[in-house]
């Protein structure tokens, strides 16, 4: 299987090349990333739990799915991609802003990316991909908020970013 390549941008989120994805994150190189935030009629965040087979950040929760772009691939077009490949459904998503962060990891890799986030609306039940997700659950924005803050270890690092700096554009 070949691997996959991700989109190398400067901080203008310019594309200024392509890299393996590991390779990328082996030398911390900026590209380009998005989360996506999926909500119900309730208000309520799907999250999900990274599969324990993820090579960073297994186990841990975060929002509904995150990935990287491919290249000639929309922000849009890749977040609903990915949200069919690791949740199992489709749902019109909505651009909001994007941020660029950079969080090292102890297995020596480390994300730096410019992270598009997105959001849609969705009510029915996911139909998880095992090699991608671990669990899913439904949770009010505010006992997220307050989950980490008392247990910040159980979230990815883009995720306690997104809800320290970017909360805003989510809720």
């Amino acid at each position: 299987m070949k691997e996959e390549m991700v989109v190398l941008v400067n901080e203008k989120d310019e594309q200024i090349g392509l890299m393996p994805k590991m390779e990328a994150h082996e030398k911390a190189v900026l590209h380009r990333a998005f989360s996506v935030f999926v909500f119900n009629d309730a208000g309520e965040l799907m999250l999900q739990q990274r599969a324990l087979s993820k090579y960073h950040s297994p186990g841990l929760w975060t929002n509904t799915c995150c990935s990287h772009q491919r290249e000639g691939e929309s922000n849009l077009e890749a977040g609903a991609r990915r949200l069919q490949e690791e949740m199992g459904f489709e749902t019109p998503l909505k651009e909001m802003t994007w941020f660029i962060y950079k969080a090292p990891f102890d297995n020596g890799l480390t994300e730096h990316e410019l992270d598009h986030i997105m959001v849609g609306k969705y009510n029915g039940t996911p139909e998880i991909n095992p090699e991608e997700v671990e669990a899913w659950k439904w949770m009010p924005l505010e006992a997220v908020k307050q989950d980490i803050e008392e247990q910040p270890e159980l979230y990815t690092a883009w995720f306690k970013i997104i809800f320290e700096k970017y909360y805003q554009f989510i809720s």
